[in-house]
């Protein structure tokens, strides 16, 4: 593996054997419909972009959801795993930045900015650090897709304590950037009978 420094106990978690392992936990065939249903509701209200990065991409299920529906774009993803990021390297239709997000320093702009399943998972007192990357990372808009809650609070996580948290990530974005303007959010239900996914609450942001 990668000898990438980590400031936190959630960094080494997902770059490490749970991180590994977490690759098997949703088939990419399985995935990739319902996912493509997600983005075509949020690509709906962007129009056609030309650029998107996911923070947190793992394998790229997302990614490919996005390259069916913009096969034009160009795709970007910032990869804590060096299994999952080997495997996005393969796929050979993303760039890779294998690194942490609280490493990441981004050089250029993309149309959109997103994460995706990945906020839940940062240590809360750096939270302000990814949302600066996210934001500074737009050039347009700003996707959040994670469980939501309206107060922060801890959840257990398969076990393990201190490794999923839950809160309102969108409004804590907007309370730190005045010029992002919420556009449209929605809802992903597990038991929705053709496209079910975790219960999933996304937020469009657009930069004014």
């Amino acid at each position: 593996m990668t000898n990438l420094p980590y400031k936190t106990d959630q960094e080494k978690f997902w770059a490490g054997n749970f991180g590994d392992q977490y690759q098997s936990r949703n088939p990419e065939n399985f995935e990739l419909g319902c996912r493509a249903s997600l983005f075509s509701k949020i690509l709906a209200r962007t129009g056609q972009l030309d650029s998107v990065l996911e923070f947190g991409p793992n394998i790229g299920n997302n990614l490919k959801a996005l390259h069916l529906l913009l096969p034009q774009a160009a795709l970007s993803g910032v990869e804590i795993n060096t299994k999952a990021a080997q495997r996005l390297e393969n796929w050979g239709k993303a760039e890779v930045f294998h690194q942490s997000i609280l490493e990441f320093k981004p050089t250029k702009i993309w149309d959109m900015a997103f994460v995706s399943g990945v906020l839940i998972h940062i240590n809360p007192d750096l939270l302000p650090v990814v949302y600066n990357k996210l934001y500074n990372s737009s050039k347009h808009y700003v996707t959040i897709i994670e469980y939501y809650n309206p107060s922060p609070v801890e959840i257990n996580y398969r076990g393990h304590a201190g490794k999923l948290f839950k809160r309102d990530f969108c409004g804590e974005l907007m309370d730190m950037y005045s010029d992002l303007r919420l556009i449209d959010y929605g809802f992903v239900y597990h038991q929705d009978p053709i496209f079910p996914l975790d219960d999933l609450t996304w937020f469009l942001l657009e930069k004014r």
